[in-house]
């Protein structure tokens, strides 16, 4: 009896044991939707009611704004950059977050601006808004609500925006940078604010939209603010998202996921529209494969203070585009390699294989507009 009674318990062991393998098995094969389902705020956002809006007069509305902004000292660079941050905030409670979120806040702080501001300190005085940001989960859906939430985040960017030019540009050379979800809401910037605006095109060094999808025939030779074509070019716009290669799922996930703008100011998929890609190594775009010898340092600035120079890590990376992607190497140093949670993961990387590339880009950029000869005023009668 006793022996029959020790064999039945070993199969009940075993069998929990089983059961729950089972069990974390589904779990690790389900933990995208089950995370998704958890970042979702199950609110309709039409009932939704967004945080409070940022005042952009205040300081505090800046994540990043000169000691002076309008009165440039004369030891201050002689351009601008308006700086339009990824996301940073996971979502659950919120489609858009608030301004004073903490952990968004942290990344923002702690992880982008040194990382993806920092090639541009060189370049010009930043300013870069707080806005009330989609989250992060309005990148893993297409669902209506995502996309309303992320039309909403151009309201509070196109404001900061506005008066950064009336107040504080002042005539200046300015670089225009979006990053991922940011840099979705700075292709709406250039298409809207920028393009029809004559003055601002001509003093328009550069557009950066780092890692982002963005429709190639959106800007092809005849539009206003064209793609780059190469290094020594001012006024156009280098654009790309990027991709380990060999990385099929993300390749994928770029082209069928990404939103973009269309002409009645939605976001809509590209639905087979190839995307623009132009090369950081390069400066250029081209599909032409850009060894690793030309690149000129990736950095991992997280946690750095601010002004703080990284240190350069060359030739880590080559990188060709295909498909209106750019494929890159894997980097050398496991410092360039994905971390963190998987929300983490799934927003922009904690480092950035082009920090170098991309200051030199610029410079090259600010002294071409710099070397165009002045516009000429018209003859008085």
């Amino acid at each position: 009896m006793g022996a029959r009674f020790k064999g039945f318990k070993f199969w009940v062991v075993i069998g929990g044991v089983l059961l729950a393998a089972l069990l974390l098995a589904a779990a690790f094969v389900q933990r995208d939707d089950i995370l998704r389902t958890a970042l979702d705020p199950k609110v309709p956002y039409q009932t939704y009611r967004p945080p409070a809006a940022p005042d952009y007069a205040q300081p505090a509305a800046w994540a990043l704004l000169p000691r002076d902004p309008g009165g440039p000292a004369a030891a201050d660079r002689p351009a601008d950059v308006f700086f339009v941050h990824p996301t940073t905030y996971d979502g659950g409670r919120e489609w858009n977050a608030p301004l004073d979120d903490p952990k968004a806040q942290r990344r923002l702080d702690r992880t982008v601006l040194p990382n993806y501001a920092g090639p541009f300190a060189r370049v010009g005085r930043i300013f870069a808004p707080r806005y009330r940001q989609a989250s992060l989960y309005t990148s893993l859906t297409l669902r209506d609500d995502a996309r309303e939430a992320r039309r909403f985040a151009y309201g509070d960017v196109r404001a900061a925006f506005r008066l950064y030019v009336a107040r504080y540009n002042q005539g200046r050379p300015f670089v225009l940078v979006g990053v991922e979800q940011g840099g979705t809401l700075a292709a709406r910037l250039l298409r809207d604010e920028i393009a029809p605006d004559p003055a601002l095109r001509t003093r328009l060094a550069g557009a950066y939209l780092i890692e982002t999808v963005v429709p190639r025939d959106a800007f092809g030779s005849q539009a206003m603010i064209p793609a780059c074509h190469q290094r020594g070019q001012a006024g156009c716009v280098v654009a790309w998202a990027s991709l380990t290669e060999g990385d099929f799922s993300r390749a994928q996930a770029l082209t069928t996921r990404a939103l973009v703008w269309d002409d009645a100011e939605q976001l809509v998929e590209l639905n087979g529209r190839p995307p623009l890609c132009v090369n950081p190594l390069l400066g250029m775009e081209t599909d032409e494969r850009a060894p690793a010898r030309l690149n000129l340092g990736a950095a991992n600035a997280t946690g750095l203070e601010w002004g703080a120079r990284p240190a350069f890590l060359k030739r880590q990376i080559a990188a060709h585009c295909e498909g209106g992607l750019l494929y890159t190497s894997r980097p050398k140093s496991s410092s360039l390699r994905d971390s963190g949670s998987w929300a983490d993961r799934r927003k922009v990387d904690s480092f950035n294989l082009f920090y170098a590339d991309i200051e030199a880009d610029a410079l090259a950029r600010l002294a071409a507009l710099k070397a165009r000869p002045a516009p000429q005023a018209p003859a008085k009668p």
